[in-house]
């Protein structure tokens, strides 16, 4: 796949941005590795002034609406992050078929590493007004109930879905914009 030309625009206004795991390998299956994502977007939250709008994690790629001071650098930093981690988990978890297949698929550019994690790009989009944050949301937030995963969006666990219905998620979201 060609190297994305989108860029972000405009910080520290809203971006829907997706991250797409290489080959669409479904490397979200299991909760210990949605946890390093969610934890890396914690650290961020923390440390850059990273806002998480909304999110969904499906077993091979992600949604999210994000704003901070310099998102592409904090994008850089979430994937390479959780990249590192992801391989250190499957190493650990001795997950050779996985390892396999992302070594298998890594881009032929991509000297500095054995494996592949993400596809290159997130694809930001501008967030200009309400509507659009709301269009956006809810194409997040549909996303597993489209695939025929669940029956309605709160049902799937990783997803601010719940966050916008005023119950607990399992992040921290900003719901005003």
């Amino acid at each position: 796949m060609p190297r994305s030309s989108y860029r972000v625009l405009t910080n520290p206004h809203p971006h829907f941005l997706t991250a797409t795991v290489n080959h669409w390998l479904p490397l979200f299956t299991r909760p210990q590795t949605v946890d390093i994502v969610l934890d890396s977007w914690r650290f961020l939250q923390q440390t850059a002034d990273f806002k998480l709008y909304g999110y969904v994690i499906l077993e091979n790629h992600l949604h999210l609406i994000a704003a901070s001071d310099d998102l592409s650098h904090d994008m850089q930093r979430f994937k390479s992050y959780t990249a590192k981690t992801i391989i250190a988990h499957l190493e650990q978890q001795r997950s050779e078929k996985m390892l396999e297949l992302l070594a298998f698929f890594k881009r032929f550019h991509k000297t500095e590493s054995r494996y592949q994690v993400w596809e290159e790009g997130n694809h930001p989009q501008l967030i200009e007004s309400e509507a659009v944050m709301r269009q956006k949301l809810d194409y997040i937030h549909q996303n597993p109930v489209k695939r025929g995963y669940v029956e309605r969006p709160e049902h799937w666990r990783y997803s601010s879905a719940r966050n916008y219905l005023g119950q607990e998620g399992l992040i921290e979201v900003v719901r005003t914009w």
